[in-house]
């Protein structure tokens, strides 16, 4: 069977827009994915729109699979818009081709998605090794029964006197309630001068004992954190201050089951499904060095097996599936510290070095205060040095605003200079951005552009056909803000509308290859005369990938004579983020980067820095936040919007990128 035959044929008009999107799907899986297509029938598929990343599971597809022959196997890579079927023989693969190819089925959210079936010779998908639990980390399961479960929920009053704040906080992305002690999501810590008068309820002794005399914890706890999670919600990575707190902490979830992320400072990540009913445990590195928090999503990657509970979730592509998520109430104990932490973590241990550590903003507030400061401050000073090393549009970018039809409605949201507002003429594109100056520079090059917060768009719901967003969301300093800054995308959209979103990768060398921020470029002393050596010492990937080959290498020569005169200090002034080195990897996914303002000089006056910066330093530093995505991640933030389906994800030159599409 010769795959699309239909050439032969006179197609109608459904079958020709079916044609170029199974054609599209199958460049798209080569280009960004390694997958080849081959114009033959083989026992394999490959199916793009059908995967975990775009809001397919294993239950909606498998059936419809199984209609048209025995399936070998289902293979659903975590966080990808395609998955893979093997039948056991070509007949099937190919009744399976006819069948669904081109055909809707119906997602885990009740929406409508159409496959794209292409064939494939072998099925090609790295996986992970086998991973560990973090050591000093314990699920233990049933730990309670479903009627002590059902108490405890009882015990909680939501609805109470919201004045009494003792005992009741309440974030805007979740509901919280404290005893004991409150704990404080800004440096993950308590006023140990302050109690509560509300200690921990009573019907929590007969637990806590139980578990003292069965060695899961060693000191009774006297704080307790209840957090209720709806669909959708999360908490960011942290640790529990070593100081604030003894060293085992644990926490009973209740309601529903949740993978927790823990990771490792070297970057290892581990996910774990913490079933309901059941205790987690941390303890020693565990608790002290591994971060874990809870990304804000509706649906979990989880084990397809009826047996798995607990664990770590695998990279076992055969065995995963989605997983919606429910309420979920956690019950978590701490026991107060009184006297300086003692661990074999100094290097991060509050009590052992004197340095703070970095601190992530769980609030809103206090992510705004580090947005202010370290993004929209600091764009305002540098928007004219920023704008003159703003030139070469991003090819990929270019290709997806030169597809849309003519005449299309289109949104750059944190537009910049301008730079995609003129790619095609033939579109209808509006700006916006929160630096003034940089929607004055639109404005003089006569290009559609607004001052607004990426968060309140002034544009009515459903105007736009189209959006991009290149470099923007990572500049959002918690995750729930990062999710409200795509959903505001995604409320622009015509339903079929679609979006192109770039975020920062963490991962700045893949397949072996080092992306342009880090590639290191020789140039000729003549050649170095010629560059203007301040023009360079941005620290971010966009610069060096805005430039040609030529610009790019001028911005390394440039940054290598600024970093030489860059403090080797990693901290800022009022400010506990790690400060990253200019073109190297990265070591934290929350770090401030380097901007080296360009001075205006000239023969008769002294050297002035464009905008106002209050000091008389030559050569001004400004740093600016981000939070550079791992691999996944991104797709992950993706899944707790709604109504979206994702089309394509991939990495550019340092960059992590989707393609959305509103359903």
């Amino acid at each position: 069977m010769e795959v699309n035959c239909q050439s032969n044929f006179k197609l109608s008009k459904g079958e020709k827009k079916s044609l170029r999107k199974q054609n599209k799907a199958r460049h798209t899986l080569l280009r960004h994915e390694g997958i080849e297509a081959v114009s033959y029938s083989t026992q394999s598929l490959v199916v793009a729109n059908g995967g975990l990343g775009n809001g397919v599971s294993r239950k909606q597809l498998l059936p419809a699979f199984e209609k048209c022959g025995l399936v070998e196997a289902l293979l659903m890579p975590p966080n990808k818009p395609y998955s893979f079927v093997r039948y056991k023989t070509t007949e099937e693969s190919q009744n399976a081709y006819v069948s669904l190819n081109g055909k809707e089925i119906v997602d885990d959210l009740g929406q409508k998605v159409i496959l794209y079936l292409n064939f494939v010779e072998k099925v090609q998908w790295k996986e992970l090794g086998l991973q560990a639990l973090p050591p000093g980390l314990t699920v233990v399961e049933e730990i309670i029964s479903s009627e002590e479960e059902k108490m405890l929920l009882e015990l909680i009053n939501w609805t109470e006197d919201i004045n009494n704040q003792n005992c009741q906080k309440s974030l805007k992305h979740r509901r919280v309630k404290h005893f004991g002690y409150e704990f404080h999501y800004e440096n993950n810590n308590v006023d140990k001068d302050k109690p509560l008068l509300e200690g921990l309820p009573d019907i929590c002794d007969s637990f806590l004992e139980k578990w003292l005399a069965e060695g899961y914890i060693k000191h009774k706890p006297d704080q307790l954190t209840i957090n209720q999670y709806e669909p959708g919600q999360g908490i960011p990575a942290h640790i529990d201050t070593h100081s604030a707190f003894e060293g085992e902490i644990v926490s009973l979830s209740l309601g529903s089951e949740v993978v927790m992320d823990f990771k490792h400072p070297d970057g290892v990540t581990v996910q774990v499904m913490l079933p309901r009913r059941s205790l987690l445990v941390m303890t020693g590195e565990s608790r002290y060095l591994w971060t874990h928090g809870i990304t804000p999503r509706k649906f979990d990657t989880v084990q397809a097996s009826e047996h798995y509970k607990s664990g770590i979730i695998t990279s076992d592509i055969g065995e995963l599936t989605l997983k919606k998520r429910e309420i979920r109430t956690s019950f978590t104990f701490r026991k107060v510290r009184h006297t300086p932490c003692t661990c074999s973590y100094s290097l991060v241990c509050d009590s052992q070095r004197k340095e703070t550590p970095p601190s992530f903003p769980e609030s809103d507030r206090e992510a705004s205060q580090l947005e202010q400061e370290h993004v929209h401050r600091v764009y305002e000073e540098i928007a004219g040095h920023f704008s003159s090393t703003r030139h070469t549009p991003w090819p990929h970018i270019v290709e997806f605003l030169k597809a849309l039809p003519d005449g299309s409605i289109v949104a750059d949201v944190g537009c910049g200079n301008g730079k995609y507002l003129g790619v095609n003429h033939e579109l209808y594109m509006i700006g916006c951005d929160r630096s003034k100056s940089l929607v004055d520079i639109c404005r003089e090059r006569r290009f559609q552009a607004v001052v607004c917060d990426a968060l309140a768009v002034p544009v009515r719901s459903g105007a736009c056909d189209a959006c991009i967003s290149i470099a923007v969301v990572h500049h959002f300093a918690t995750p729930e803000r990062r999710v409200a800054a795509l959903q505001e995308i995604v409320r622009l959209l015509r339903p079929g509308g679609k979006a192109l979103i770039y975020v920062w990768a963490m991962e700045q060398e893949r397949n072996n290859q080092k992306s342009k921020y880090l590639r290191r470029h020789r140039i000729s002393q003549g050649k170095k005369e010629e560059i203007e050596s301040d023009r360079a010492t941005e620290g971010v990937l966009e610069q060096l990938s805005d430039m040609g080959s030529q610009d790019a290498a001028s911005s390394v020569a440039s940054i290598d004579a600024a970093q030489e005169k860059e403090p080797s200090s990693k901290k800022v002034a009022n400010s506990e983020l790690p400060v990253h080195t200019n073109r190297t990897s990265f070591h934290s996914q929350d770090v401030l980067v380097p901007w080296h303002l360009k001075i205006k000089t000239s023969k008769d006056k002294p050297a002035e820095p464009f905008g106002s910066v209050g000091s008389h330093d030559p050569s001004p530093v400004f740093h600016r936040y981000y939070h550079v995505f791992c691999d996944g991640e991104l797709e992950a933030t993706c899944q707790a919007l709604s109504n979206i389906s994702i089309l394509q994800s991939y990495y550019d030159q340092g960059n992590w990128c989707v393609v959305l599409q509103k359903i």
